[in-house]
């Protein structure tokens, strides 16, 4: 899909989204704030198109005390998790400040889920490929299986997006990113990469206090 066109299509659908939006935005910006102690928004540095790094907004979604180097939580008893902050995951209210990555031009509408340095340092150069073009708010690994599936599987899902993306394929998962988000269908990360025995990632470049999905 060209660019300018993707483009035009992606402000067209999240100014008038964010503008919709900003009195709930406000309203849980407020409410996070009254509920705990810290920041309302969640900054992150993350890895983008052609490798560029930006930094991420989200919902603050976890305690301030908790542990910033931890992998990110497999259910809603996590105790890291803020009462509110299990809401907005499980309705992923959590990810809409990302609208304003959308609108910067970090993100789009659909492509695969912007994550960290480490583990882009880690990618083989085919892996890497899953950055030619702009993460995501939802993409084609998050409508395949979301938390169900590893870190590889992911990647590999998302090679697969940007050798087949379309209109037509980014309509489709934006539609069923919505039924799964209506369901509330695997929020949380069950597979997550690192988990069983793996090596963490180094503590300069990481911060699994919030999702990287």
């Amino acid at each position: 899909m060209p660019y300018v066109l993707a483009r035009c299509v992606e402000l067209l659908l999240a100014v008038p989204a964010l503008v919709l939006l900003s009195p709930i935005l406000l309203v849980i910006a407020i409410v996070i704030r009254r509920t705990s102690p810290g920041p309302a928004i969640f900054r992150q540095e993350r890895v983008g198109w052609r490798g560029r790094r930006f930094m991420l907004y989200k919902f603050r979604t976890m305690r301030t005390d908790a542990d910033p180097y931890g992998f990110s939580p497999t259910d809603g008893s996590d105790p890291r998790l803020t009462r509110v902050g299990r809401w907005l995951r499980e309705t992923s209210l959590d990810e809409l400040p990302q609208l304003v990555n959308v609108l910067k031009g970090d993100m789009a509408l659909v492509g695969p889920r912007p994550l960290l340095g480490w583990q882009y340092e880690r990618w083989t150069e085919r892996q890497r490929r899953r950055c030619d073009v702009r993460p995501g708010l939802t993409g084609w690994a998050q409508i395949r299986g979301r938390g169900d599936v590893s870190h590889e599987e992911k990647i590999e899902l998302d090679l697969w997006y940007v050798e087949h993306r379309s209109v037509w394929l980014d309509l489709k998962i934006l539609v069923q990113t919505a039924l799964l988000v209506f369901r509330r269908k695997t929020i949380y990360e069950t597979n997550y990469h690192g988990r069983g025995g793996k090596p963490a990632p180094p503590k300069s470049d990481a911060d699994g206090s919030e999702s990287t999905t």
